[in-house]
């Protein structure tokens, strides 16, 4: 029983650092923590050399049809970028001119939606790489009707803020992205109550919009300013925590150099353990 034990401890060992050689690729579905707090829980490793998530993509979150994109990837380029864009999840460039340097990035993680006129306006992708001492990119992907799900163009609006034009069949219905039909029957009432207090005067036009905003945050459709600032510290204390590791050494203990130094050391714990039975 104790060397079936070993065996298989060193085994997993042997797995984990096999695991650290294997090039991971674009995430490709967003979370699936929780029903309560929609932000969360997804690995952040990505396709491209030293690429990673400065926060976790949120859940999904909007119309119920646009499940279907959940898990698929959309490609394009446009002059000397190639962008990847991943609904729900997130949007990287990669440059394919002959610079000594170039480019690979992410331009935004999935966060929620921009809601206007009970209308889902457009996705909202942030806290992509660092555009200078005090700018992340963000993206923007707006929808528009046609025959076929793809890019139909990436621009660059303002600096480092990118709009994404995707083209899919699955927004052709006039009320395709309403958003009150995506809410259960608890938010719905409180924006129905909401409307009453508008309607009868009783609220000015900036505490009406705030407590819509509450009721889309609520609903998981918008995050809310303290949510993002939670993943934002989480994210740079995790990233503080890793340069210590690196520091003080990298290599915890246990750990193994190599898949073949792991190797090793399995062969010599087998013979060790036949010596035991014999």
């Amino acid at each position: 029983m104790f060397s079936t034990l070993v065996i298989f401890l060193l085994t997993t060992s042997c797995l984990q650092t096999y695991s650290e050689f294997v090039d991971m690729k674009i995430v490709e579905e967003p979370s699936s923590f929780g029903v309560n707090y929609p932000y969360g829980g997804q690995s952040t490793e990505l396709d491209a050399p030293n690429l990673k998530l400065r926060v976790q993509p949120a859940n999904f979150s909007g119309p119920p049809h646009l499940k279907r994109l959940l898990g698929r990837c959309f490609k394009t380029t446009v002059k000397n970028y190639k962008y990847d864009f991943c609904p729900f999840a997130n949007l990287t460039q990669h440059e394919i001119g002959t610079t000594w340097n170039p480019y690979h990035g992410v331009l935004g993680v999935w966060q929620g939606w921009e809601i206007k006129n009970n209308t889902f306006v457009a996705m909202e992708f942030k806290d992509g790489d660092s555009c200078g001492t005090d700018l992340l990119r963000s993206a923007r992907i707006i929808f528009q009707c046609g025959n076929s799900s793809q890019i139909l163009n990436v621009t660059e609006p303002k600096r480092c803020q990118y709009l994404v034009n995707l083209q899919t069949p699955l927004v052709c219905h006039p009320d395709s992205m309403l958003v009150y039909p995506t809410l259960n029957a608890t938010h719905a009432r409180r924006w129905d109550e909401l409307e009453g207090q508008w309607s009868r005067g009783e609220l000015t036009v900036k505490g009406y919009d705030k407590r819509l905003r509450l009721i889309f945050e609520d609903a998981g459709l918008m995050m809310a300013k303290d949510v993002h600032q939670n993943l934002l510290d989480h994210a740079k204390d995790s990233s503080l925590a890793g340069e210590k590791d690196k520091q003080a050494g990298g290599k915890k203990s246990g750990d193994f150099e190599s898949l073949e130094t792991c190797q090793a050391e399995f062969g010599k714990l087998q013979q060790e353990v036949k010596r035991l039975m014999g």
